[in-house]
């Protein structure tokens, strides 16, 4: 599943019903945003480029809801049993899938890099972005 410079990663929610895998680096940039959303939830995610790197473990569907707001670009992926949002689709990379940090199993990321997104002013920060 994992190219030469990705590994498999593994993990998912707190109650264990939403569990999945992901090709990814052993060393990401996560994000820290301070959008309504992530810093209400503390979530610190890193994004990985296609969601054909992502899977579902068998029978995790039937536990995920989604919740979306303003440009409901973004899918706000969470465990229906016990709340935790492991991963989701940003309004930055919506072919793609985020992963939150804290919900990878231990052992696969070497080194996390964190920096900081505006999310509170994302069409100017974002913009920002893409010219670097």
């Amino acid at each position: 599943m994992a190219s030469d410079s990705d590994v498999v990663h593994r993990g998912g929610c707190h109650c264990r019903r939403v569990r999945w895998q992901v090709e990814a680096p052993t060393s990401v940039v996560a994000w820290i945003c301070n959008c309504s959303n992530c810093s209400m939830r503390g979530n610190t995610h890193f994004g990985v480029s296609s969601r054909d790197k992502f899977r579902l473990d068998p029978g995790a569907e039937e536990f995920i809801t989604t919740y979306t707001f303003g440009t409901h670009t973004a899918k706000h992926t969470f465990c229906k049993v016990c709340g935790i949002s492991s991963f989701y689709v940003s309004r930055s990379n919506p072919d793609g899938v985020s992963i939150t940090v804290a919900c990878v199993d231990p052992g696969t990321l070497e080194h996390v890099e964190y920096k900081h997104a505006d999310g509170k002013n994302w069409e100017a920060w974002f913009a920002r972005q893409q010219q670097h």
